[in-house]
């Protein structure tokens, strides 16, 4: 009896082990990449780009849902003749600001100009286009203004008009979604590299609709076909895309990182680090004469919505404080759809302001511009005196309005 037990009991144990194989099977079948970006649906456009001489802005970032290289692809399909590179360079791994120098290929042998070179000009010069006849963008942005890739994008799209060429914009996913949009607007006399569209910090849109939306609004006019994704919608951040993840610059390793720079980008113009040179680039913010606990305490009383702070102490490898011991806090964010990283990042700044305020400072201005009035796009937050509850209203009839306008550029639900 007990052996007829033993074997019931082995017999059952299958069954379970079996269905919950099977079970798992098919949840990892359902979930696939459920977006197909604009270079996978290149075939079903190709007429755009067939007997033409193609150039291509790119980076790493730039591959297929397969991971397969954007110039790899068009190489192979198309007759690809130049390829130009971003900040960061066409390989992504020069830090921030760095020059990125002019350059062959190795993979392909084709000639890498450098948008982001000695010479300071950000725009493909006349030398650089009379050889081709359309000129493609392939980049992941991260869905913030003063990531200098968009500000790339419209200096190519003003280069496309000036020489009579046609722009194609790969479509990619906004990874901070679609839907959420925060921030000021740039304000006339505002205008740099780091914030160079008519947006806000925030924008709610894929750089195609991004593309679209500026050809417009800044009178370029350009020639442009956006090639777009499928089953992309406004709601998903990058994990529900079931895309992996690329890196598309060296201190945004996560979605994490990219949701908070939207943000806390804002401490590149203070004296304090923003977490480059910690393993939580963006996501850790301090300086030497912060008191971890007494900062992360009151911020914590604030009860900013999707988000809570964590004490710690870091020593940059490189940039602002290199070497030095520093007291800051760690981001954690719980709920990323009701996070808003521009009002957390106006938050902490007022209350570091008040509790050091014989410490912190926002960064001397170069050239007579202040950097923070350069990321927030006016220079209201480092002038005034308002809370930031009274700079967030502000701020959010700004965004508001600009969602509303921008909608008749959407290519996605």
């Amino acid at each position: 009896m007990l052996k007829l037990l033993n074997i019931s009991f082995i017999s059952a144990l299958i069954l379970i082990t079996s269905s919950c194989q099977n079970i798992n099977i098919k949840s990892s079948r359902q979930n696939p990449a459920k977006v197909t970006l604009g270079i996978d649906n290149l075939d079903n456009y190709s007429g755009i780009l067939k007997n033409k001489k193609i150039g291509l802005i790119t980076n790493p970032t730039g591959v297929n849902s397969q991971l397969k290289s954007t110039a790899d692809i068009l190489n192979k399909k198309v007759n690809l003749v130049l390829l130009f590179g971003p900040e960061h360079g066409i390989r992504g791994i020069a830090q921030a600001g760095k020059n990125v120098e002019s350059s062959i290929d190795k993979k392909t042998g084709i000639k890498v100009y450098s948008l982001y070179g000695p010479s300071g000009g950000f725009e493909p010069t006349a030398q650089m286009m009379k050889n081709i006849d359309i000129l493609a963008y392939d980049i992941q942005d991260v869905g913030a203004r003063f990531y200098t890739y968009i500000s790339t994008m419209a200096y190519a799209m003003k280069a496309c008009k000036k020489y009579n060429k046609t722009f194609v914009v790969f479509d990619r996913p906004n990874p901070i979604s679609g839907n959420t949009v925060e921030g000021s607007m740039l304000k006339a006399g505002y205008q740099s590299f780091v914030g160079l569209l008519p947006i806000p910090v925030r924008y709610g849109l894929t750089c195609g609709e991004l593309a679209k939306y500026i050809n417009k609004k800044m009178r370029i006019h350009c020639k442009l076909y956006v090639i777009p994704m499928s089953g992309w919608h406004r709601n998903m951040y990058w994990k529900d895309t079931g895309l992996k993840w690329i890196k598309p610059s060296p201190n945004i390793p996560t979605l994490n990182a990219a949701i908070a720079y939207s943000g806390t980008c804002f401490f590149e113009g203070t004296n304090l680090s923003e977490g480059r040179g910690t393993a939580k680039p963006f996501e850790t913010i301090g300086a030497p004469w912060i008191k971890p606990n007494e900062l992360s305490r009151t911020l914590n009383i604030l009860n900013l919505p999707g988000v809570r702070f964590s004490p710690t102490c870091f020593t940059p490898t490189f940039s602002k404080y290199k070497g030095i011991n520093c007291g800051g806090v760690k981001i954690h964010i719980s709920n990323k759809t009701t996070y808003n990283s521009v009002e957390t990042a106006i938050a902490m700044i007022r209350v570091i302001q008040k509790l050091y305020p014989d410490s912190f400072k926002f960064r001397s201005p170069k050239k007579g511009r202040w950097w923070i009035d350069l990321l927030t796009g006016s220079s209201l937050l480092r002038r005034s005196n308002y809370s930031y509850t009274k700079i967030n209203k502000i701020w959010q009839l700004e965004s508001k309005k600009f969602k509303e306008e921008s909608a008749s550029f959407y290519l996605y639900n």
